[in-house]
């Protein structure tokens, strides 16, 4: 009964390891040249990472996020500067990476399109708003809730003192 016990804990045992495998990840590589890390760091701010979308390139963890950064760091080593790493990129994804897009014909959309359907928003509520008013209809009063109505009218104006 122990053995069966041991072997039953000792497989337990080796699940969870496998499990905790599965978890592991490459590991960031180290800063050789922490001014070349700040560097890429700094650039990667400014950069949208494509597959979180919500992201910078900085933060994400994503494994597309991951190799451009490497890629980056590659050709910062090979000594290209800021604007060419994000002009390679860029060549590379579109605009679409940039967190800050230029204002250019391929980007007026998405610059504008907050403002346009703001502005559409606001038409449909007004359309709305303007065909309800005119299908609102008074119902006339019967004469028993007239008198009702008249009751609870003169019992609050004898309660009020003028």
């Amino acid at each position: 009964m122990r053995m069966l016990f041991a072997v039953a804990l000792l497989a337990v045992a080796l699940l969870v390891m496998v499990q905790v495998a599965a978890f592991a990840r490459e590991a960031a590589p180290a800063a050789d040249d922490p001014a070349l890390e700040e560097r890429l760091m700094t650039l990667a701010a400014g950069l949208r990472c494509l597959v979180c979308q919500n992201q910078t390139l900085a933060e994400s963890q994503a494994d597309l996020a991951v190799d451009m950064r490497n890629e980056m760091r590659k050709q910062m080593r090979r000594g290209a500067s800021d604007q060419d790493v994000i002009d390679f990129l860029v060549a590379r994804y579109g605009d679409f990476v940039l967190y800050r897009p230029p204002l250019k014909a391929t980007t007026l959309l998405l610059w504008s399109g907050p403002a346009i359907l703001l502005l559409i928003g606001l038409a449909f509520m007004a359309r709305s708003l303007g065909r309800r008013r005119g299908h609102i209809v008074e119902a006339p009063l019967t004469e028993t809730e007239r008198a009702r109505a008249q009751a609870l009218l003169g019992a609050d104006s004898e309660a009020e003192p003028s």
